[in-house]
């Protein structure tokens, strides 16, 4: 191999190879089952249960139930998890929740807080469909009133979820349009967009939603930049809210379990009701 073909050759067997090691391991940079769940009281919340959810594929999925403070006719919110960590680092916004008047759940996907299986879109999807059943057969829980809150990747799998189950309201913080458009704006100099196996693609789907739907964002995101929320919101046909904590990173606590992340829960269970 002459100098010139090695030159051009070499910087090209470079980048199949660094397309290759992406390809392969896409899936171990897309999910971070990170830590260890500690005990509800550990965590903060002393008044949650321990329960499990039972997928159609057979995998029991740890969570938790908590009720709201005080409340007998309370709407029921279940959490999406995003990418990262496990339950128990959800524990605040639990709190915050269940303080404001709404039972909660909490769980984990497949591979996350010591559960069975390896996390894929389609896995996730059946991880949501167990852990709503569970929740709507509960004497406590009204299955009218069940609220699904999807965080970062886990709006994915709350908007996929709610096509199916026709949840009470819809509530999607740092939501994007798929993650093909998300790997995009990271990873602009890679053909990304024909690598992904996990797509999420909630923009094909928001617009088939009815029920009221809210969209927080942070305007300082620099995980999925509000851009690609306010392009999802501009697609919902339902009774819609867009809410902007300013000042907000993606894992800021005034994003994850904030005031103004309630509030817009409060709203759509209040639209709902109209």
């Amino acid at each position: 191999m002459n100098r010139a073909l090695r030159m051009v050759a070499l910087p090209l067997i470079a980048v199949a190879v660094l397309l290759l090691l992406l390809w392969a391991g896409q899936r171990s940079l897309m999910y971070l089952p990170l830590g260890a769940v500690v005990p509800p009281a550990e965590a903060g919340l002393a008044g949650a249960g321990a329960f499990a959810a039972r997928t159609s594929d057979g995998i029991s999925l740890g969570a938790w139930f908590l009720r709201a403070d005080g409340a007998q006719r309370a709407a029921t919110v279940i959490v999406f998890n995003g990418n990262a960590g496990n339950r128990s680092y959800r524990s605040p916004l639990a709190a915050a929740l269940a303080g404001a008047g709404f039972h909660v759940c909490l769980f984990d996907y497949r591979g996350y807080g010591g559960n069975a299986g390896s996390p894929t879109e389609a896995g996730l999807l059946l991880d949501a469909r167990a852990a709503h059943a569970a929740v709507a057969g509960r004497t406590d829980v009204d299955p009218g009133r069940i609220i699904l809150l999807g965080e970062s990747l886990g709006t994915g799998v709350a908007v996929s979820l709610a096509r199916e189950v026709s949840p009470m309201a819809v509530v999607l913080r740092s939501p994007f349009t798929s993650m093909a458009d998300v790997a995009a704006h990271h990873y602009w100099f890679l053909p990304v967009r024909h690598l992904l196996w996990d797509r999420y693609d909630s923009l094909a789907r928001i617009g088939a939603l009815t029920c009221p739907v809210a969209v927080v964002a942070g305007d300082r995101d620099r995980v999925v930049p509000m851009r690609l929320s306010r392009r999802l919101f501009d697609a919902i046909q339902a009774p819609k809210t867009f809410v902007t904590v300013s000042g907000a990173d993606h894992n800021d606590a005034a994003l994850n379990a904030g005031p103004q992340l309630v509030d817009a829960v409060r709203w759509a269970a209040a639209a709902a009701r109209r």
